[in-house]
């Protein structure tokens, strides 16, 4: 004998079971009993309580969040605030406390500069395989080195006396530029001779 499936049963307990199943669940104990424990299941199924959480936590992470952005968007601006007032003092008290230029400090980074153009003199860069990398960024000093030479050259010999401190700066500057370029070369020399 045929029983009933699970798919008959369960077509039964939602009322839309073929006519053989029905008359099959009505005459065959083992289906009827099996149709039985299917309504039981299902009613223990019903009889369980609804799981909900708590309370909805969405709100409370919501506002950590926010507070957390408003706190740093505070705490950003005062830094904000407090280097430009920095900026801002430096640039107002500085001339107070600029000492003043002698021409010894002059004379001591020209004596620089000069040592450093005869160490450039000794590297040939003509003579040597270079990088693209390195040819680059000598070409960028080389360049940063003759703004510099033009400014010395346009500072009138009336003002050189007024704007010593000045004159100082731009000397250092060209310095520290020539500085970089031999070290650039120095190290690109040393490489090639790997």
């Amino acid at each position: 004998m045929m029983h009933c499936t699970m798919e008959d049963l369960l077509a039964l307990q939602g009322g839309e079971a073929s006519v053989w199943a029905r008359e099959h669940v009505a005459a065959c104990a083992t289906c009827g009993a099996e149709l039985e424990a299917l309504y039981q299941r299902v009613a223990q199924l019903k009889a369980l309580p609804t799981r909900r959480p708590g309370r909805d936590r969405w709100p409370a992470v919501r506002d950590a969040v926010l507070a957390a952005r408003r706190r740093r968007r505070e705490r950003w601006g005062v830094w904000s605030v407090a280097a430009a007032a920095a900026v801002a003092a430096l640039l107002v008290f500085r001339p107070f406390w600029t000492t003043s230029v002698d021409a010894a400090d002059l004379a001591r980074v020209k004596a620089q500069s000069a040592t450093l153009e005869q160490q450039l003199r000794r590297y040939d860069p003509d003579g040597q395989v270079t990088s693209g990398r390195s040819a680059a960024l000598c070409a960028a000093l080389e360049d940063g080195i003759a703004v510099i030479d033009g400014e010395l050259a346009q500072l009138d010999p009336n003002q050189v006396q007024a704007r010593s401190a000045e004159l100082v700066q731009l000397w250092q500057q060209r310095v520290d530029l020539m500085q970089q370029l031999v070290s650039a070369r120095v190290t690109r020399a040393a490489y090639v001779g790997l």
